[in-house]
């Protein structure tokens, strides 16, 4: 069996080792092409590298094509596995720091909230790129799966506009099944779940055992169980609107207009025993530590054993299993982001769903899953007009949709007035010109509008932990190592 896998945005260290390593634990996968392509020479070098090394010390003798040439290596691909990250750390910064000046306090900013509306203006331009090359040269039929964020955006665009086949790829869904198992004392193969949503904030409407329904009994079972203290934001959604939500403290709390829009109250929210639990711009640090640690320890990942490509060190990203099942047969379930067309009936037809999916031979099969509960529905419905307007602002360089985008989201809404909205998004244009060319004539208005500004900033300093040094990081470096990978999952640098 022979076919061609291309990765763009290859640079992604950790990811594109580890997904590489799922496809090729596919027993009839030992003879496909690979081709790796990043605009950033240095990581795609280093890995090329490693992946090259895992390759031949697993008795293969598959030869990545490694180029900074995207077209070359789409050539003939089947598949086209996208982690870019369209203005890297710099960009980043921007989405989350300028934001701060205004009160916008986010932890991650890269799905909702003003940092993830201003991601997808820089990626959907960049996929729409990508989606015109598959259709050029790439073989047809081409699959385009998309890891980066903001994924229901970018799986939009490439759907609606590039018109490539494109489904959105996460893991939240599989992390909290493995914690609604461990609450209800089950393995997770013992666990039956129905999750739907959006992407991020996706619901787990069914969970059962032994066919009977537990969704009822599930609150009380987690507010009780181990990881409780660092799911607050989680089980106070859940209390309040009757379901768990995919998302950890962090991530959830910004696509939202309780949690973060006053700091005095923020402190009942977050702790620090890591990032993710709340704390300010706190992803961007872990990406800064990880990018740092990296390029002084990749000497070391070398001297490391290769990655064994067996079933048991198989990660349940989904990718690997999607690729499997096309070719092989073999049914493959997993949650996917898809073009919702009436799969969920009381969300917009057109927005991207995370649902339920099945895949074998003749494609990926999308069930009917119906209504979701009234309360989730509507948290979910003011998420995709905001993602609606981020998507037709970049699509055709619309200012004022982009204005709109902003307003109309949760957390940036309730923090913001109209004036320092469209203020702020202005400085973010300025401050981010060089990776938004289609703005580039709202761009110098704004600048004009920014020489004579009128609302002035209401700054937070947030909830910040201190960067780590490279010294700090060598005493705990398994504990750096793990962290490198886990951040990589888009190009970070």
């Amino acid at each position: 069996m022979s076919f061609k896998v291309a990765f763009v945005g290859a640079g992604s260290i950790g990811f594109t080792r580890g997904l590489l390593a799922d496809i090729l634990t596919v027993p009839e996968f030992n003879d496909i092409e690979i081709a790796f392509t990043d605009i950033n020479p240095d990581n795609l070098r280093m890995v090329t590298q490693l992946c090259q090394r895992d390759i031949e010390e697993n008795g293969l003798t598959i030869k990545i094509h490694s180029t900074s040439d995207r077209r070359e290596a789409f050539k003939d691909a089947k598949y086209v596995i996208n982690c870019v990250r369209v203005g890297m750390l710099d960009a980043f910064a921007a989405d989350v720091e300028i934001p701060l000046k205004y009160g916008v306090d986010q932890c991650v900013g890269d799905t909702l909230c003003i940092g993830g509306i201003m991601y997808g203006q820089r990626g959907i331009p960049i996929l729409l790129d990508f989606c015109r090359d598959i259709r050029e040269v790439a073989a047809p039929g081409c699959i385009l799966l998309n890891y980066s964020n903001p994924n229901a955006m970018l799986t939009w665009a490439c759907n609606k506009y590039g018109k490539v086949e494109t489904y959105g790829l996460c893991h939240g869904v599989q992390h909290g099944h493995e914690q609604i198992a461990k609450a209800l004392g089950k393995e997770q193969k013992d666990v039956d779940i129905i999750c739907a949503g959006l992407n991020h904030q996706t619901w787990y409407i069914s969970v059962k055992t032994d066919g009977v329904e537990r969704t009822a009994d599930l609150y009380e079972l987690m507010k009780n169980a181990e990881f409780a203290k660092d799911e607050n934001i989680r089980l106070d959604v859940m209390k309040n609107f009757g379901y768990y939500s995919t998302e950890s403290n962090g991530h959830l709390s910004e696509y939202l207009m309780w949690y973060r829009k006053r700091p005095e109250d923020m402190e009942k929210w977050i702790n620090y025993s890591s990032w993710i639990q709340g704390e300010t711009a706190g992803y961007l640090r872990v990406c800064k530590e990880s990018r740092n640690w990296f390029e002084t320890d990749f000497p070391n990942w070398l001297k490391e054993p290769a990655k064994k490509f067996t079933a048991e060190n198989r990660s349940s990203e989904h990718g690997s299993y999607i690729i499997e099942s096309l070719e092989t047969g073999r049914i493959y379930r997993g949650h996917f982001n898809v073009m919702n067309n009436g799969t969920i009936s009381n969300l917009p037809d057109e927005c991207v769903v995370e649902v339920p999916c099945y895949v074998d031979y003749n494609g990926i099969s999308i069930p009917r899953v119906g209504d979701l509960p009234l309360g989730c529905a509507a948290i979910c419905s003011q998420s995709a007009w905001v993602q609606k307007l981020a998507v037709e602002a970049a699509v055709n360089a619309d200012i004022q949709l982009l204005y709109q985008a902003a307003m109309m989201d949760p957390l940036t809404g309730a923090v913001c007035t109209p004036d320092e909205i469209r203020q702020m998004v202005d400085e973010m244009l300025a401050a981010e010109e060089v990776w938004l060319p289609q703005y580039a004539q709202e761009i110098e208005k704004a600048k004009k509008r920014l020489e004579n500004k009128t609302v002035p900033y209401r700054p937070v300093k947030g909830f910040i932990q201190k960067a780590k040094t490279i010294e700090e990081m060598t005493a705990e470096k398994e504990k750096y190592r793990a962290l490198a990978a886990a951040a990589a999952k888009e190009n970070i640098d």
